[in-house]
């Protein structure tokens, strides 16, 4: 009888160490703390004296190399570069940040919600898809989620009355 180790699909591995890093980063370094700044009141983090231009577009030239990353890691799986492929993938992704406790309003989140945001996120698109319904309501089912998701953080950030 063999032991058979949890197997994990190709992106997972990466996926785990750059959720690892970006934690690390976060929560250690004076810079992301800066850039944490700059998410929650960029003016107040330029008046205390944090080049906000050059930070933005540092934290934008790492977005861009992370976006090219995940697409060869996409192009790996699906073996096609189709330039229709992954359509939805950028709301999925503002669901899972949404879900996982981060605020579209700035200033507030941790890694680790996002990673469960984003298990989330696939665990519904998994059962709607395997519930057989077509691809178009799984879209809709997810920007219901983001609407109700965001109306709650605003209800939370500033109540009514």
């Amino acid at each position: 009888m063999s032991r058979r180790w949890v197997e994990l699909s190709h992106g997972a591995v990466p996926m785990l160490l750059l959720y690892g890093l970006a934690h690390f980063l976060l929560r250690e370094t004076a810079v992301w703390r800066h850039v944490h700044a700059i998410g929650s009141n960029a003016e107040a983090a330029r008046l205390l004296g944090i080049a906000t231009s050059r930070l933005l577009l540092a934290v934008y030239a790492l977005a861009g190399l992370t976006y090219g990353f995940a697409a060869l890691l996409s192009l790996a799986h699906t073996g096609v570069g189709d330039p229709n492929a992954g359509q939805t993938e950028n709301l999925n992704a503002i669901t899972a940040v949404v879900l996982g406790g981060t605020s579209l309003f700035g200033g507030r989140g941790i890694v680790l919600g996002t990673l469960v945001g984003a298990l989330m996120v696939r665990v519904l698109r998994n059962g709607l898809k395997l519930m057989g319904l077509p691809s178009i309501y799984q879209v809709l089912v997810t920007g219901i989620l983001v609407i109700v998701a965001v109306s709650i953080d605003q209800l939370a950030r500033d109540p009514v009355g």
